[in-house]
């Protein structure tokens, strides 16, 4: 009975959110409270499940995701991102442009959030394709196809961090192992990938852009756009282990252990972020004010907002499962499976995927489903993040936002977006599943 009410829920999650276009939120709460009156919950006990599961899902993700927009909305809005973007052009050169793409995608993808880090960089796209006569979309895709490996993969993105968070993973061992598995999945559906794409030629329309443009002499300098964007890295990556190798006890340890929390060093990086991008800059002749700056800050959580419902009705779910014992069960049928929990976790994430169209919900509902199985065998919980997150980026098609973006923005029939995006996010999935069950044998 539990698998089979497991089942009705996910489809019923997949007709509210798919068919209906019932927001988000409110699809995993109705489906939360069916789950559990189906299971013969009382009443009170299905509300008190969907309160506990929200704030134990939230709890200090909501600083993470928080803080994580509010540094991506400055890297934006300073010009940091296109700074770094032109650098790194400079640096490859016209021959080796795809490579230089493809970096600054993953570096401008680490603190931006995939929509806002699409609407960035596509303006950056058109311009250099066009000075270097290149086909758009052998410019396009190295860029498009590391901005999504950072939006499936890393920290302090939404859905990796909701899931770290799930499965009691670290979030520095997480990025760290997301790294090393990132650079073969952008390596091979980025530049590799793209440079076949030549013959696509679409008429691409330049008015769709609406977006504030910092003039060249305003762009904060080369040191500090790297120094801001890879803050976040630095701080989540190698405080942790730095920590354990200080004498226990020390004031430089607790200083550091304190540092090394991931809500304390994206705070640290927003409010260094503020002062050298925002208040300190001084462009065309006047600097920025502290209201202005907390404008684009509030701005930023705004844009947030939804994403944080969509984990809290994830939580809601998951602790569902947990109280009224489907978990439970379905841990006992999944221990008996003949197959690695990483191939199954990625399995689950790419069905819901394709099911869905959203990579977050696709993610949040696996962990939900696949929890028990890290309890009840020894999995790297770091890598299970990362084979969810791999999953959940597979076949993106008509019911993926991203599909439509890329299709309009660059002007193409559906069928040649399916060519070309889906085969690009579908390159990206395999390959990430390749490196976590590689990076296994390692770890």
């Amino acid at each position: 009975m539990p698998l089979i009410l497991t089942f009705a829920g996910i489809l019923t999650l997949i007709f509210l959110i798919a068919y209906v276009k019932l927001d988000t939120f409110i699809s995993f709460i109705i489906v939360s409270v069916g789950i559990g009156l189906a299971s013969g919950m009382e009443v009170t006990a299905v509300g008190k499940a969907i309160q506990t599961g929200i704030g134990s899902t939230l709890g200090d993700l909501v600083l993470i995701i928080g803080f994580g927009a509010m540094l991506g909305r400055i890297v934006a809005e300073s010009g940091a991102a296109r700074q770094i973007t032109n650098v790194l052009i400079g640096w490859f050169g016209v021959k080796n442009i795809r490579w230089g793409l493809a970096l600054a995608g993953f570096i401008i993808g680490i603190p931006l959030f995939y929509n806002a880090g699409f609407i960035i960089v596509v303006p950056l796209i058109f311009t250099i394709a066009a000075s270097a006569g290149l086909p758009i979309l052998t410019v396009a895709v190295p860029m498009l196809s590391a901005l999504s490996v950072a939006h499936g993969y890393l920290p302090p993105h939404p859905s990796p961090s909701a899931i770290a968070g799930q499965l009691h993973a670290d979030l520095g061992k997480t990025l760290f192992y997301g790294i090393i598995v990132a650079i073969p999945a952008i390596v091979i559906a980025g530049p590799i990938f793209g440079k076949t794409l030549g013959r696509f030629t679409p008429k691409t329309d330049r008015e769709l852009f609406n977006i504030r443009e910092v003039p060249t002499s305003d762009l904060p300098g080369v040191g500090i756009s790297f120094f801001v964007a890879l803050l976040p890295v630095v701080l989540l990556t190698l405080l942790g282990p730095l920590k354990t190798a200080l004498p226990e006890g020390s004031a430089v340890r607790s200083f550091v252990a304190l540092m090394a929390e991931p809500y304390i060093g994206m705070l640290v990086s927003v409010l260094v972020a503020v002062y050298t991008l925002g208040l300190r800059r001084n462009a065309s002749g006047h600097r920025s004010s502290m209201k202005a700056v907390m404008k684009d800050l509030e701005e930023a959580i705004k844009a947030a907002s939804p994403i944080l419902l969509v984990i809290a009705g994830a939580g809601a779910l998951k602790q569902i499962f947990n109280d009224s014992g489907t978990s439970l069960y379905i841990g006992e049928q999944l221990a008996g499976v003949e197959m690695s929990p990483l191939l199954l976790g990625w399995g689950m994430a790419a069905v819901i995927r394709v099911c869905v169209g959203s990579a977050t919900v696709a993610g949040l509902t696996t962990v939900g489903i696949i929890l028990p199985l890290i309890q009840s065998q020894h999995v790297n919980p770091e890598l299970m993040v990362l084979a969810i997150g791999s999953g959940s980026l597979m076949l993106s098609h008509i019911n993926d936002a991203g599909f439509w973006l890329f299709k309009e923005y660059f002007n193409l029939s559906i069928n040649d977006t399916l060519r070309t995006w889906t085969v690009m996010e579908t390159l990206v999935s395999i390959i990430g599943l390749l490196g976590v069950l590689a990076l296994n044998l390692i770890v």
